[in-house]
């Protein structure tokens, strides 16, 4: 039903003349955004922004623009067009802007902080501020490592751990490390290279080849962890999907005094033999319910990558679902 025209309001933000251009955007784009999850438009007016539709609308757009300006203000955060398009989604489904700009990660480059952008991904950094062993599972783009390793750089930074350790299983599709060329190293580094990508959009380059050559970053193959002792770091098990149950307690029982680890990966994409239990799968039976242990659950929903890898999630999806409801109507005759 169409609002009423005594339904509609408007209401004004003054802002900085700095505060106006960082926050429209390039060509107005991120208010734009924003109009496309709430029915108000909003008119910037030298250094005003006019907001204007039906009343609730207007009320839940202001709220929101007012909280991510407070946020700007006091921190010096700048927030991509992107992002500010997930948290008005996630402000449509309920959540407060704030709730996720509060779980702001700071990083090792100035102006440069990290929020979670949906209500899956605040329940995981909280998780990981909460808990010392956490495991996030979902699909690909979801912001399981990204997160990890924006939690695990500011303890670095902030002295809370003294070394970073990245780890990753060396399974890829079946492939084995032997048939690739190379040494050992040059085996190994297209396995870690997505660990690579993430710390650079965190850190300094320069400061990543120093604590490279010092040791405070470790970027390893998972076999390397074995009888090891991890004190004082912030661990991180990618791809936990593809290690076996074997390798997974392995994993587990490395870490050591003041340490946290988080294990994440996606349980739809396991490349083991198919008569090897993947160790994630597993370990969620056995370890469920244990305290300082958080396993969080990341979906569709909580996909921040380009539009259409939602999409193309749902698309495999349902087709699995289809697929079991076959076999399962088959098993029934």
């Amino acid at each position: 039903m169409a609002a009423k025209v005594d339904e509609l309001t408007e209401e004004v933000i003054e802002l900085r003349q700095e505060e106006i251009l960082e926050f429209c955007g390039r060509n107005d784009e991120k208010i734009r955004e924003i109009e496309t999850h709430f029915q108000a438009k909003i008119i910037p007016r030298g250094n005003e922004l006019r907001i204007y539709g039906p009343r609730e609308e207007v009320g839940r757009a202001v709220r929101m623009i007012k909280e991510i300006i407070a946020a700007s203000r006091g921190e010096g955060r700048r927030l991509s067009t992107r992002h500010v398009g997930r948290i008005a989604e996630s402000v449509r489904r309920g959540q407060t802007a704030r709730a996720l700009l509060d779980l702001a990660i700071p990083t090792g480059i100035r102006h440069h902080v990290i929020s979670p952008m949906t209500n899956g991904q605040r329940q995981y950094v909280e998780a990981m501020r909460r808990s010392d062993i956490v495991f996030a599972i979902g699909p690909a783009g979801t912001g399981k490592t990204y997160l990890a390793m924006a939690m695990a750089v500011a303890g670095l930074i902030k002295g809370v751990v003294r070394r970073l350790i990245l780890v990753r299983p060396a399974v890829e599709a079946g492939e084995k490390l032997g048939y690739l060329p190379g040494d050992m190293i040059a085996k190994v580094d297209p396995f870690l290279r997505p660990l690579y990508d993430a710390l650079y959009e965190m850190m300094e380059a320069e400061r990543i080849r120093s604590h490279l050559e010092n040791g405070i970053i470790e970027v390893a193959p998972l076999a390397y962890m074995r009888g090891r002792t991890l004190n004082t770091a912030y661990v991180i098990l990618d791809e936990a999907q593809n290690t076996t149950i074997e390798q997974m307690k392995m994993f587990l029982t490395r870490l050591g005094f003041d340490s946290k680890a988080v294990i994440t990966g996606d349980i739809t994409q396991i490349d083991l033999a198919a008569d090897r239990e993947s160790g994630l799968v597993h370990v969620q039976r056995l370890l469920a319910g244990i305290e300082g242990i958080e396993f969080v659950l990341l979906d569709r929903h909580d996909v921040v990558r380009h539009e259409l890898v939602q999409k193309i999630i749902e698309a495999y999806e349902h087709e699995a679902a289809s697929r079991k409801a076959k076999e399962e109507k088959k098993d029934e005759r």
